[in-house]
């Protein structure tokens, strides 16, 4: 009897377990998806105002960094450590709290005066997101429209990156042209937060074992033998996709406004903007293609996009850097929904979990680690000069990671053995 469960973001995902009162399912999947959409908004809203944040009160491009590099490490043990509370507990709860923790986390932003309200905001935040992570992704799988039943993947998919760029210019528009700008753009969150708790509070509950006892069982992280060198071939894309959007979530705002020689604050959300927006078109053009082809494409696309911002950088052209921001983002999208993919195909359901934590690992370790390192080197040899060597050594990450992508998309036509 084929298997009939699926997992996302280590979690996982059964047929939904008998309607539970609440709303509709079909509400429910959308209130989900605007959770998903809200808590990755909120995630991008300090990238838009990390210039600002140094301008007032003196904060070094290294310091920039390991803000943003505590939440993706946040982000990582709350996935890691609650990824499937939401199996025992329900999905409903679990939301709940990360919506709690979510409000917490704007709140802290909004009263922010220096460093120490900061990391803790960021801390907050990540841990929110973490939480919620697992349980929106199995909810909206089980909460799919029954008319389309594919539409669940898509919006897992797509969703971070919409609202990574919605986030950017929201908070570039408000940082710009409305009053308060570190709080107003939290204090907005706090208010859409507040009633998708209440909706979520309503929503029926879909998972199939919810109403057990609270209790934490921290992922495993294996790869299973026979797929380690696919493993390794694929999780080089991986590597080169988030270190490419660790720099442009943490840095990026900084290098726009310096090549376009602005004090204009909207610039720097304009840029995340632009990255995730061309992110999601590729991902929402190439996601009926095969996971290989799509990787392959996907890296091409980083590449050229490397080139370009190396050209822009030389040339300090800013009308080159916004073109290369986009094909970047194309590339981007494309790489990591390709190579997720494949890496999902690696082992069987009742392992899956344990692979997708080991694919998170590396993923918010490229997204944080590479960004620390290049805000420190800023230190020393200016933003300039470190974006040169920060993006020679992406491009040459992502050029073995498509050699060695084609060789195994060509042993995997022929029918060899792609482990």
């Amino acid at each position: 009897m084929a298997d009939t469960s699926n997992t996302t973001a280590g979690v996982s995902v059964h047929p939904a377990a008998p309607a539970a009162a609440g709303a509709p399912r079909g509400s429910g999947f959308w209130l989900v998806g605007a959770v998903l959409v809200l808590l990755m908004l909120s995630s991008s809203v300090p990238s838009a105002l990390y210039v600002l944040y140094q301008e007032q009160w003196a904060l070094s491009s290294g310091t920039i960094t390991v803000v943003f590099a505590l939440y993706a490490v946040t982000v990582l043990a709350g996935l890691l450590l609650f990824g499937s509370l939401s199996d025992t507990l329900g999905r409903r709860p679990v939301l709940a709290a990360g919506l709690v923790l979510a409000i917490v986390s704007m709140a802290l932003f909004a009263g922010a005066q220096g460093l120490g309200l900061l990391l803790a905001a960021r801390a907050v935040q990540g841990l929110a997101v973490g939480l919620a992570t697992g349980a929106m992704g199995a909810a909206l799988l089980e909460l799919s429209p029954a008319s389309r039943p594919a539409l669940g993947a898509q919006v897992n998919s797509a969703g971070p990156t919409v609202g990574i760029g919605l986030g950017g210019i929201g908070a570039g528009l408000l940082v710009q042209f409305a009053p308060a700008p570190t709080a107003l753009s939290y204090l907005l969150l706090i208010g859409a937060f507040t009633v998708t708790l209440v909706g979520v509070a309503r929503m029926r509950e879909s998972a199939p074992g919810a109403g057990g006892r609270f209790r934490v069982v921290p992922h495993r992280i294996h790869v299973p033998a026979g797929s380690r060198r696919t493993f390794a071939v694929l999780i080089l894309t991986i590597v080169a996709v988030w270190s490419v959007g660790g720099f442009y979530l943490s840095l990026g705002p900084h290098l726009a406004l310096s090549l376009l020689e602005s004090t204009n604050y909207l610039v720097g959300g304009a840029t995340v903007a632009l990255l995730a927006g061309a992110a999601t078109a590729a991902q929402l053009t190439l996601g009926r293609t095969e996971a290989l082809r799509t990787a392959v494409l996907g890296l091409c696309g980083l590449l050229a996009g490397l080139g370009l911002v190396l050209l822009s950088l030389g040339l300090g052209s800013a009308a080159v850097f916004l073109v290369a921001t986009a094909v970047l983002g194309s590339g981007w999208g494309a790489a990591f929904l390709g190579s997720f993919r494949a890496l999902s195909g690696l082992a069987d359901p009742a392992h899956r979990g344990e692979l997708t934590a080991a694919v998170y690992v590396f993923a918010y370790l490229a997204m944080s680690v590479p960004a620390v390192l290049a805000g420190m080197l800023t230190n020393i040899h200016g933003l300039h000069r470190t974006s040169v060597g920060f993006m020679a050594a992406v491009a040459a990450v992502c050029a073995l990671a498509l050699v060695v992508t084609l060789r195994l998309s060509a042993r995997t036509r022929t029918g060899g053995r792609a482990a």
